[in-house]
């Protein structure tokens, strides 16, 4: 059952559907992808630069949840609601060779889209837990001043101790473990991509990076 949303406009061979994938959306998908990316290669949890990616993530999927609601018919979340058991029908007709195209988001990619966001949410709910919602410059001015011998940047202001309580060690396991899992389905996504570009013969990479569909 495709989405309220949702157009199916043809099988394999028809026409392609209208211009799509705005500004807005472009930006927020590369810049995510991009600090996950750099983050899961990096991987020096702590680290000015380490939190200053997780900071640019938060701005950018904050900005794309609010164009969720405000952004054109095709970028809104009415466009593509998470929908399980048309996913499983998508998946079937891709399977037989007869996908249908989708003025948004097929019902696959969003399932897919919901999940990336969720676990992107654990990371950075998780890891704000853990630098105490310091800002990277915070984070920079208190290393430095360790650097320069002033230890007191590193006392605990909230008196409860909690850098060495069970607490932050489940945090920090929720953290990697959410990370973990942001990568594995930033795979899975480009798989998907390039197995539905295959079996709709033609270019899906193109509408992300320049704002339309290739024909």
């Amino acid at each position: 059952m495709a989405s309220p949303r949702t157009t199916e406009v043809g099988t394999v061979g028809s026409a392609s559907p209208p211009q799509l994938w705005d500004p807005v959306v472009r930006l927020t998908h590369w810049g995510i992808a991009l600090a996950v990316l750099l983050n899961g290669l990096v991987n020096d949890g702590g680290s000015t630069f380490h939190v200053s990616l997780g900071w640019m993530a938060m701005s950018l999927l904050v900005l794309r949840l609010v164009w969720g609601v405000l952004g054109p018919s095709e970028a809104r979340f009415s466009a593509f609601p998470p929908n399980p058991g048309a996913a499983l029908v998508h998946l079937r007709r891709l399977a037989a060779g007869r996908p249908k195209e989708h003025a948004s988001h097929n019902p696959a990619g969003a399932m897919m889209v919901y999940a990336f966001w969720i676990t992107l949410l654990v990371v950075i709910g998780s890891g704000l837990v853990l630098t105490g919602g310091a800002t990277p410059m915070r984070i920079a001015a208190d290393k430095a001043a360790v650097a320069s011998g002033d230890w007191s940047a590193l006392i605990v202001k909230d008196g409860g101790g909690a850098n060495d309580s069970p607490r932050r060690e489940t945090v920090e396991g929720v953290h990697e473990v959410a990370a973990n899992l942001l990568l594995i389905l930033a795979a899975l996504h480009v798989a998907g991509v390039f197995v539905e570009s295959r079996a709709m013969r033609r270019d899906l990479l193109a509408p992300m990076i320049l704002g339309h569909r290739r024909k």
